[in-house]
């Protein structure tokens, strides 16, 4: 059982999946710290607002920190542009590449009576010798 779970630990899709789990970790707390050191900083700067983290409302006693949903809601959107333009956009203009041109024209047919491929100028079957159309 050891052997087995070692062989799944071991898998190239399991490795890779936990490479690009701290990867992306790391990523998300560089691209955290930019929004929330830079970007929301000159959002609050442009809009006379101190601190946009900050933001918030209170109704019947609750508090509602607005300014902190939009400092995700601008990480999520810049962590998602940068993944589509840096990993899916090159990875499928590479599969695009590297896939093939339309098939080529085929250069036999099948003979109506016997099935067998013959080629498409032919104007009787090699094999059963029956006129083909």
């Amino acid at each position: 059982m050891l052997k087995e779970f070692k062989q799944f630990l071991l898998r190239g899709n399991v490795v890779d999946l936990a490479v690009g789990v701290v990867v992306g970790a790391a990523f998300s707390a560089i691209v955290n710290a930019l929004v929330a050191d830079f970007v929301t900083p000159f959002i609050s700067a442009v809009a006379r607002v101190p601190d946009m983290g900050g933001l918030v409302f209170t109704f019947n006693g609750g508090e509602f920190k607005y300014g902190h949903f939009l400092n995700a809601v601008i990480s999520f959107v810049m962590i998602a542009s940068t993944i589509f333009f840096l990993v899916v956009k090159p990875m499928n203009l590479l599969v695009g590449k590297s896939r093939k041109g339309p098939p080529a024209d085929p250069t036999t047919k099948k003979c109506t009576e016997c099935l067998s491929e013959i080629p498409l100028a032919a104007k009787r079957c090699s094999h059963c010798t029956q006129p083909v159309i």
